[in-house]
């Protein structure tokens, strides 16, 4: 993105690091759940997990800072 050269790579981005925090904890909390949840409730969660750092690092090959505040709003934790 041109809009801030100090940063090289979406991957500097401390909110991208605690995504994959986030979907690294995700993961290890969902293996204690039931096996009748691994391709319901789990699934649903690990894939929810893992769309907030992909949201993100899309947004930033994105070729305007519009576009990739729409995409760091779509990556947005509730």
């Amino acid at each position: 993105m041109t809009w801030n050269s100090a940063v090289k790579s979406y991957k500097e981005l401390g909110v991208w690091q605690k995504a994959l925090d986030l979907t690294s904890e995700v993961y290890r909390m969902t293996r204690h759940f039931p096996d009748g949840e691994k391709f319901g409730l789990t699934a649903q969660i690990r894939r929810a997990s893992v769309s907030v750092a992909a949201n993100i690092a899309e947004g930033w090959g994105r070729g305007t800072t519009k576009e990739y505040i729409q995409f760091l709003l779509v990556a947005r934790v509730r």
